[in-house]
C-alpha cells in the first residue's frame, strides 16, 4: 500500500462552506458504508436524564467508548473492591441502542491507584505479584462484559515522545513484556473481543517509529492484537493531513486495523510553562489563553470546519483499514479540553456546540462524505 503522495494531491477540492451534494442527515448515515462513527460518553450522558441529548447521541453515533468509568481508579479503587454500577449502566445503554461498545482502558500509567503496585506494607510488588494483580483485574473486568463490550483499549500510552517505552510502574516491576501479558490476559477473558493498543501523538515521526517497532514485537510474539488506536487529539494546524496519512499507512502496513479513538481539535492557544494551570489564577496571562469565553468567532469556526474536512478526507481515503472514528466527547461543553492543560477555559473542539446544535464543522464533515460518494474509488480527497 502506498497512497502517501496521492493523499496530498489536490484532485478534488472541498469548499466547506458551499452547498453542493446532499450531505445526509446524520454522521452515522453519512459514513455507514465506510466506518463506524462514535463518541466517548461520561456518566451523565448515559444516565439518560436529558432527552434532547439522548436523541443527539443515538441519532448521530453507532459506537460508544466509556470515557472514564472503566478506568482502573473508578472501577477498582481499592483491593478487592469493584464498583461496577456506572460501567454496567454504560453497557446497558449501549445495548439498548445497538451500539458497538469499547472499553477504555485496562492498563495505563495514569488513573491507576498507587496500591496496585504495592504490597500490604506499602512496598513495591515483585514481578509475579503484579502480573497476578493485572491478570485478576483484567479477567474480572473483561470477563464481566464478555460478549457485550466488543473492543478494549488494552494498553494505553505506553510510549514516550521519542518512541521509547515509558518508564511506568508496570514496566519497572514487570519488564518490557508487560504489554504482552496484558493482551494475553484480555484474550483469555474474552477470546472474541477486539484488542487495541492506544496512544496519542503517533503522527510525530519519532513516536510513530517507536510504536511501529513495539507493535512489530508484539506481533512477533504472537500477541492477540487487533489494531491500533490513533487518538487524534489535534489543533488547528497540527497534525498535517500528510502526517495523518503517513500514520495510518504505517500501521496498516503491519496488517493492523486502525481506529481514530479520541478525536478533537483544540482551538485555543498553547499554555506557557510559566502560567498557572488554573485560568482563574493566570494573572499576567490576561485573556490571551482564554480568548473566546463568549463564543467562537466566525473566522475560527471556518478554520475548524476546514480542519475537520481535511481530516475526514484522509480517513475516507483509508476507509479500507480505518474501522472506527470516535470523538472524545459529544458537545463542546463535555470536552476535557475545557480543563486541560488549563482549568476553566472555554474550548470548542467538537462538532456540536454547548446547546447540542451542529456547528459549521459538522456540515463540513457531512459534505466531505457526500463528495467522496461522488468520486471514483481511488481518487484522493484534499482540501484547498
Amino acid at each position: 500500500m502506498n497512497r502517501t503522495s496521492a493523499c496530498t494531491a489536490a484532485l478534488v477540492l472541498l469548499a466547506v462552506s458551499a452547498a453542493s451534494a446532499d450531505p445526509g442527515s446524520t454522521l452515522r448515515e453519512a459514513f455507514q458504508d465506510h466506518f463506524l462513527i462514535g463518541a466517548a460518553l461520561n456518566a451523565s450522558q448515559f444516565a439518560e436524564t436529558a432527552p434532547a441529548r439522548q436523541d443527539l447521541i443515538t441519532s448521530q453515533f453507532n459506537t460508544l467508548t466509556a470515557e472514564n468509568v472503566m478506568k482502573w481508579q473508578p472501577i477498582h479503587p481499592r483491593p478487592g473492591q469493584y464498583h461496577f454500577a456506572a460501567a454496567d449502566r454504560f453497557v446497558a445503554y449501549g445495548e439498548r441502542h445497538d451500539m458497538f461498545l469499547v472499553g477504555h482502558t485496562l492498563v495505563w500509567h495514569s488513573q491507576t491507584p498507587s496500591w496496585v503496585f504495592q504490597d500490604d506494607s506499602g512496598n513495591p510488588l515483585d514481578r509475579a505479584a503484579l502480573l497476578e494483580r493485572m491478570r485478576e483485574h483484567i479477567h474480572t473486568v473483561v470477563g464481566r462484559y464478555r460478549g457485550r463490550v466488543h473492543g478494549w483499549d488494552v494498553v494505553n500510552e505506553a510510549l514516550n515522545e521519542d518512541g521509547s517505552l515509558r518508564d511506568s510502574p508496570w514496566r519497572r516491576i514487570i519488564g518490557d513484556d508487560y504489554l504482552e501479558h496484558a493482551f494475553r490476559f484480555a484474550h483469555e477473558a474474552d477470546p472474541d473481543a477486539e484488542l487495541y493498543y492506544n496512544d496519542y501523538g503517533l503522527e510525530s515521526e519519532a513516536k510513530r517509529r517507536g510504536a511501529r517497532a513495539l507493535l512489530q514485537r508484539l506481533q512477533a510474539a504472537e500477541v492477540p492484537l487487533t489494531g491500533v488506536g490513533i487518538q487524534g487529539h489535534g489543533s488547528l494546524d497540527w497534525p498535517s493531513p500528510q502526517a495523518v496519512a503517513d500514520t495510518i499507512e504505517t500501521f496498516a502496513d503491519l496488517g493492523l486495523r486502525v481506529m481514530i479513538t479520541e478525536l478533537d481539535i483544540c482551538v485555543l492557544p498553547s499554555r506557557s510553562r510559566r502560567v498557572s494551570a488554573d485560568i482563574a489564577q493566570r494573572q499576567q496571562a490576561g485573556d490571551r489563553l482564554n480568548p473566546y469565553p463568549d463564543g467562537l468567532p466566525d473566522a475560527v469556526q471556518r478554520r475548524l470546519a476546514r480542519r475537520y474536512a481535511e481530516l475526514f478526507a484522509v480517513y475516507l481515503q483509508y476507509r479500507d483499514v480505518v474501522d472506527r472514528v470516535t470523538f472524545w466527547g459529544v458537545t463542546d461543553g463535555d470536552s476535557w479540553l475545557n480543563n486541560f492543560p488549563i482549568r476553566g477555559r472555554t474550548n470548542y473542539p467538537l462538532l456540536f456546540d454547548r446547546a447540542g446544535q451542529p456547528k459549521p464543522a459538522y456540515q463540513a464533515v457531512l459534505e466531505t462524505a457526500a463528495r467522496f460518494a461522488n468520486v471514483e474509488e481511488d481518487t484522493p480527497l484534499s482540501v484547498p
